[in-house]
């Protein structure tokens, strides 16, 4: 369970939701099965309008202790790995992906959260990374937050954006720029 405000990603996330989510307009089917051994496979197709994808991916969950690894292969055999350690230190969680065969798309991020806030840094794995920091303040209730990333190629900031959100029983508000 998120302490605090969450991440930037967050902000705005209960108004999406509301608004979006649960709607879909094209037909899919997911089945999934687990191996004694708890290791989950799932694999799902999607059909859109008259075009039907029969076998869209197959995806596989591995835990153990702290450390879930999620690998998914599509239909244009790609591998799409993901490590995640929760809880390495209280509060911290690292994430680890890379997809196969795209070299460039190695990334490593560090998140963070505490009562008050949430913090979230990325680093791509190439010789000129983009590297992004958000952070936000706040509570459950009223957030407040940045989300930016610079690429170090160019030495230019990519992506400045700030948001503010506040929820409660009856009301669910947010303000991205």
């Amino acid at each position: 369970m998120v302490k605090g405000p969450g991440l930037y990603s967050d902000i705005g996330k209960k108004a999406r939701d509301l608004l979006y989510k649960d709607y879909q307009s094209d037909h899919k089917f997911t089945l999934t099965t687990y191996t004694s051994d708890n290791v989950a496979i799932t694999t799902s197709g999607t059909k859109k309008g008259d075009l039907l994808l029969a076998v869209a991916d197959v995806n596989t969950q591995l835990k153990n202790r702290n450390v879930t690894t999620d690998i998914k292969v599509d239909t244009n055999s790609k591998l799409f790995t993901t490590v995640t350690v929760d809880e390495p230190a209280p509060g911290l969680k690292t994430i680890f992906s890379f997809v196969v065969p795209d070299q460039k798309s190695g990334k490593v991020e560090l998140q963070y959260f505490h009562d008050h806030a949430g913090i979230s840094t990325s680093i791509g794995l190439t010789a000129n990374p983009i590297v992004k920091f958000s952070g936000v303040l706040g509570s459950s209730v009223v957030a407040l937050g940045t989300d930016v990333a610079f690429d170090t190629a160019t030495g230019n900031f990519t992506m400045y954006n700030a948001g503010l959100s506040y929820s409660n029983a009856n009301l669910i508000a947010s303000l991205n720029l």
